[in-house]
C-alpha cells in the first residue's frame, strides 16, 4: 500500500487543499510524535511516480491531521494538484536510534512475506489496520485475506533486512482450519 520512494519512508497524504492561501489538509501515516513539527523539507510523491521536492514552510496540527504550507505553492488550486500524493522524508529522519527493536514502519513491513513456524508460506503483508485495541496486520494471498493481530503472542519474529515474518498460533485465528 505504501512504499518508500528510492530509500525513503512515507509519513503522510496530503488529503485536500485548506482554505485560500494554498496550504493542505495532511493525514499523518507516521505515529512518531512531534515528526511534522520538525519538517523543513519533503518530497511529495504522485501516484504516476513523480517526485517533487518541496519545501516546507508553516506546519499546524488540526486535530488528527496536520495542515501544511509549501513555498512557492500560493493558491488553493495548486495545491489541489497535490491532493492524494504521498510526504516522503529521508531514512535519517525516521527516528530509528530512539525506538525499541520491536517497534516497525509500516512501509517496512507492508509487501512482507509471512510465514507461519513451520515455513509454510501464507501470503504477503497488504495492509496494517490500527484499531482502538490494538494493530492488525492483513494477509493476502491470491483471493484469501488473513487477519492477524500485531502483538507478540502471534508474531514470532520480523526480519526487516530479508523481508519475512513469522507467526505462530494460527490455528486460534482461523474458523476453517482447511482454509490454511
Amino acid at each position: 500500500m505504501v512504499a518508500a520512494q528510492d530509500d525513503r519512508v512515507t509519513v503522510g497524504r496530503i488529503e485536500r487543499p485548506f482554505g485560500v492561501k494554498g496550504e493542505v489538509k495532511v493525514r499523518p501515516l507516521s505515529d512518531v510524535p512531534g515528526r511534522f513539527d520538525r519538517l523543513k523539507s519533503v518530497s511529495v510523491v504522485g501516484a504516476e511516480g513523480l517526485v517533487r521536492n518541496e519545501e516546507v514552510t508553516h506546519v499546524r496540527r488540526a486535530g488528527a491531521s496536520y495542515i501544511m504550507r509549501f513555498a512557492g505553492i500560493t493558491t488553493p488550486e495548486a495545491a489541489g494538484l497535490l491532493r492524494g500524493t504521498l510526504i516522503q522524508v529521508p531514512p535519517r529522519e525516521k527516528g530509528r536510534a530512539a525506538e525499541p527493536a520491536d517497534v516497525f514502519y509500516e512501509c517496512d513491513l507492508v509487501g512482507m512475506r509471512v510465514e507461519d513456524e513451520g515455513g509454510r508460506a501464507l501470503g504477503t503483508i497488504d495492509a496494517l489496520w490500527e484499531l482502538p485495541g490494538q494493530h492488525i496486520i492483513v494477509v493476502r494471498d491470491g483471493d484469501r485475506e488473513l487477519l492477524i493481530p500485531a502483538v507478540k503472542n502471534f508474531v514470532a519474529s520480523v526480519d526487516v533486512l530479508g523481508r519475512r515474518m513469522i507467526v505462530r498460533a494460527l490455528e486460534e485465528l482461523v474458523e476453517d482450519r482447511d482454509a490454511l
